[in-house]
């Protein structure tokens, strides 16, 4: 894995905000590998949001601005975080 895709899957992980820890990190942990630039910039970008502004689109609670719109954050909203039972 590059530098810069695990930079970016550390930053998903450790967001501050644990409902979105688990859903970025996991996010980042299932579909990085497949990001070509476009993504991973666009992944970059929303890495740089606040928290809430994001999990608030995620929950459908606020609509995307179409200034945040991508094919990657299409993705995270369609992505469901299963919990792995141990």
């Amino acid at each position: 894995m590059d530098t810069r895709r695990r930079k970016l899957k550390f930053r998903a992980w450790r967001r501050g905000f644990r409902e979105m820890d688990l859903l970025m990190g996991s996010f980042a942990d299932a579909h990085i590998g497949e990001l070509d630039e476009a993504g991973l910039d666009e992944f970059e970008k929303l890495l740089g949001v606040p928290d809430w502004e994001v999990y608030a689109w995620l929950i459908g609670q606020t609509p995307v601005p179409e200034s945040q719109r991508g094919p990657v954050l299409d993705q995270l909203i369609a992505f469901r975080y299963v919990a792995q039972g141990g």
